[in-house]
């Protein structure tokens, strides 16, 4: 007796193997070194040398089975749930605000970010809404994208929306994030640049009168000029940070033998994990960090040219430069190079939320740059036989 079934597999191409490998290496080496920066701060506290390390475990293995999932599902879907995960983000940033909502958004270091304790970061969910939601609606509106009312408008109203809600968390950093992540989309898909250039020109007062509102922007941006100028309270972490990558020299002190990790530099493990990596490994620590999402942005850009549709093209683009841009402008507060954003460091820094979301973009990026195959599985009684063909 013989049965025959039908199935789909997804073969990984060079990229996509290229792209697991190295997320595996940059998510082990996050590991350790979330373990060296809070281990001693954490014992300060009276709580377990672990206790980071272990909830950060929790979120890696969270993240591993998102990214297992998104790297075998079509791709293709997600442009059918861009709408909702739109809706569902600014829902959830909408319920962090509300005054009645504190029981479950609690206000941490000042901002209000997080559901359910510290546990969930609706801003991190945004950044998918955006990459996912501006990619659909490009390839949706085609042609139209050269018109501004028609096709630049709708974009700024909807992502508009998500930077107002961040911004009054308040969380400058993200709504810069989505802002750039909708604009370098929107110029994949074919905006004009003159478009760009009058809206930016309009914008100018609008943001000059939001920034002069909010002074610990122009304490951060006195702080990024001159350090010893600006208040302690506000310039401290980047001095730290500029004093542990100073005595990194070129090699660093060693793995788990830096000075900041007893707690002189504010969230080493979090904000300024550059900073504890230049100390431990140096510049040639550092160095590879960068040349790391280099070669993360290079495999990420290869994959989006080679993607099955539009859509997906756009959206690996997107999900690349979120990636990239994030590690840059985290290694650049960390060294001195850009004034202060909060920017957690992909893979490495301590945070589930934007664990588990890199993992998942990861994912997705991997799908992208994998070929589906049908597979017809011919069982019969003597032996089991496997024959794929290229899928329509």
């Amino acid at each position: 007796m013989e049965g025959e079934a039908l199935r789909d597999r997804w073969q990984m191409g060079i990229e996509a193997r290229a792209l697991v490998i190295l997320t595996g290496m940059l998510v082990a080496f996050g590991i350790a070194t979330v373990y060296s920066a809070s281990a001693i701060v954490e014992m300060q506290a009276g709580l377990s040398h672990a206790h980071l390390l272990s909830r950060q475990l929790i979120g890696v293995g969270l993240g591993v089975v998102v990214f297992a999932i998104a790297a075998k599902l079509d791709a293709e879907r997600w442009e059918k749930w861009a709408w909702p995960i739109m809706i569902a983000s600014l829902v959830l940033l909408v319920i962090v605000i509300l005054p009645f909502t504190e029981r479950f958004a609690p206000r941490v270091h000042g901002s209000r970010r997080y559901l359910i304790g510290t546990s969930v970061q609706p801003s991190e969910l945004a950044k998918l809404a955006v990459i996912l939601w501006t990619s659909m609606l490009v390839v949706k509106k085609g042609a139209a994208m050269r018109r501004l009312t028609k096709g630049l408008l709708p974009f700024l109203v909807v992502v508009g929306a998500l930077d107002v809600l961040v911004m009054l968390e308040p969380d400058v950093s993200a709504a810069m994030m989505f802002t750039l992540i909708m604009g370098i989309i929107l110029f994949a898909g074919g905006v004009r640049i003159g478009h760009f250039v009058a809206l930016g020109v309009m914008l100018i007062p609008l943001l000059y009168v939001k920034i002069e509102r909010l002074n610990y922007l122009l304490l951060r941006m006195t702080a990024f000029l001159d350090p010893g100028a600006a208040p302690q309270a506000v310039s401290y972490q980047l001095r730290q940070s500029l004093i542990a990558v100073g005595s990194g020299n070129i090699f660093g002190v060693g793995f788990g033998q830096g000075r900041q990790q007893y707690g002189f530099l504010p969230f080493g493990y979090d904000d300024f994990i550059a900073g504890h990596i230049g100390e431990e490994w140096g510049f040639v620590g550092l160095v590879l960090l960068v040349l790391a999402f280099a070669l993360y942005g290079s495999i990420g850009f290869r994959i989006a040219r080679q993607a099955r549709t539009p859509f997906l093209r756009l959206v690996a683009v997107g999900l690349t430069f979120t990636v990239v841009l994030t590690a840059y402008l985290h290694i650049g507060v960390a060294t001195g190079l850009l004034p202060t954003t909060g920017l957690t460091l992909p893979f490495i820094s301590y945070g589930r939320s934007n664990l588990v979301l890199s993992l998942l973009m990861t994912g997705i990026l991997v799908n992208i740059g994998s070929s589906r195959e049908r597979v017809f599985l011919t069982d019969t009684v003597e032996q089991a036989t496997l024959r794929a063909l290229p899928a329509r």
